[in-house]
């Protein structure tokens, strides 16, 4: 009976200590996507056994997410559904975080978690095991657990600006923040012209984090709603809220370039602006939808092998 008291105890402070470990990452990720930190906190609870995992440990991955078809990046063996599967690998527990955010985000299946209120995360979680994410039966109750008995809720309402940040997360942004002023800044990794320059042969600017699109139109004698089209641009919008490249022309629809091989924390849209390539082209090479997210190493086509590098 003691024995099984202190395995409980342990067990209880592993948590504890996962939760205090990422928390910080977790409401960045909400931050930037939405997806709710304490859906995320518990997942990443349960998929490694509070990081206590072999899969985990040795990969990185909290999240149990396998390599998709045409995966080409780093990767670990791991027995799952079936004997030796390809899981990701991951340098860092952040980077593992990101990936999963972008794939739930991106993936059309998952759309309909995006509509709920962040704070319903009992929806959040049998809309998981609805969409597919999981295969065990009780997936949704044992998420809903480790939100209850550990306040990870909390943690959501922190992402919204509804809770001051406890010390622990407090602590996440600041180490952030002293390790990459750069990325606080919005510099890019590519150093860009401080002009207009081609990419694929199509004129293109670097607009930094707040530029006006209004600005941009008039200096180049664009419709506002032109701008708007060129650049894939979903709902319109008045500024840049993060550095990024405006086309000036409309993008071609193949590149020189055979393939782009995925980064972490690009999208397809990020993709289709640094290769100069129309969204919709780069989709229909691929067989991907706009909710798509392609995984960290794959290589995108960027022209369709019987497409003539005639560019139009």
């Amino acid at each position: 009976m003691l024995a099984s008291i202190l395995s409980y105890a342990q067990n209880n402070e592993i948590i504890k200590n996962y939760i205090k470990t990422y928390c910080g990452i977790a409401v960045e990720e909400m931050q930037r996507t939405g997806v709710p930190a304490a859906i995320k906190l518990a997942q990443g609870i349960h998929e490694t056994m509070a990081g206590q995992s072999p899969l985990v440990m040795k990969s990185n991955n909290h999240f149990g997410i396998k390599c998709k078809e045409g995966y080409a990046g780093p990767y670990v063996l791991h027995d799952d559904d079936a004997p030796n599967e390809r899981f990701m690998k991951y340098e860092s527990a952040d980077q593992s975080y990101k990936d999963h955010s972008d794939f739930l985000k991106n993936r059309s299946r998952y759309a309909a978690l995006f509509e709920l209120d962040p704070t319903d995360y009992k929806g959040w979680a049998y809309g998981l095991k609805k969409a597919g994410y999981a295969t065990h039966s009780k997936y949704p109750q044992l998420l809903i657990n480790f939100i209850e008995k550990y306040n990870l809720e909390d943690y959501t309402l922190m992402g919204l600006g509804r809770l001051a940040f406890n010390d622990d997360v407090k602590t996440y942004f600041a180490k952030a923040s002293n390790a990459a002023p750069a990325l606080m800044e919005e510099v890019p990794a590519i150093s860009y012209p401080e002009n207009d320059f081609l990419i694929n042969n199509t004129k293109v600017i670097f607009a930094k984090a707040g530029s006006s699109l209004n600005d941009i139109a008039r200096s180049y004698n664009i419709p506002l709603s032109r701008l708007y089209d060129m650049n894939d641009f979903g709902l319109p919008a008045d500024k840049v809220k993060k550095g990024t490249l405006i086309f000036l022309q409309l993008k071609r629809t193949v590149s020189d370039k055979a393939y782009h091989e995925v980064q972490a924390g690009e999208s397809i849209y990020d993709i289709a602006q640094a290769e100069g390539i129309r969204l919709e082209s780069l989709l229909k090479y691929n067989n991907l939808s706009k909710f798509d997210s392609p995984t960290i190493g794959t290589k995108l086509k960027l022209r369709d092998d019987k497409t003539s590098l005639v560019k139009n």
